[in-house]
């Protein structure tokens, strides 16, 4: 999702970390596990630190490593290029007033009550 939100393109991430972007490709798609090492050196490229991967993990349960949405929220989702590209238009709306309106009309579609709390992340506090 990170290479993605910066504009890099797959063979570009292979080239600075000597892969191929057929490589990148699997690790992205989970065919392939990432060692520690190679997970840094992603980070370092991407301009996250290593910790930026592990976000939102609670300790000691499996539910992130089963593909089960944590907190309600849809990673898998939000990693599409829909996804992406819907976050970035929502964040590029300056005034916090129709920012608000555009979440209450999303909320309205999607069917979730007024009431109801949608998971607070660090670009929505």
């Amino acid at each position: 999702m990170q290479r993605m939100l910066i504009g890099m393109s797959q063979e570009k991430l292979g080239e600075a970390l000597g892969l191929t972007f057929q490589q990148v490709q699997k690790y992205e798609k989970g065919t392939n596990r990432i060692g520690a090492s190679r997970l840094y050196e992603i980070g370092a490229v991407l301009g996250v630190p290593i910790e930026y991967f592990f976000e939102g993990l609670e300790r000691g349960t499996a539910s992130a490593a089963n593909g089960e949405p944590r907190g309600g929220l849809d990673v898998g989702m939000l990693s599409t290029a829909e996804g992406i590209q819907l976050n970035s238009a929502f964040f590029a709306i300056s005034d916090p007033k129709l920012r608000r309106r555009v979440l209450e009309l999303i909320k309205a579609l999607g069917g979730v009550g007024d009431d109801a709390e949608l998971p607070v992340t660090a670009g929505n506090r």
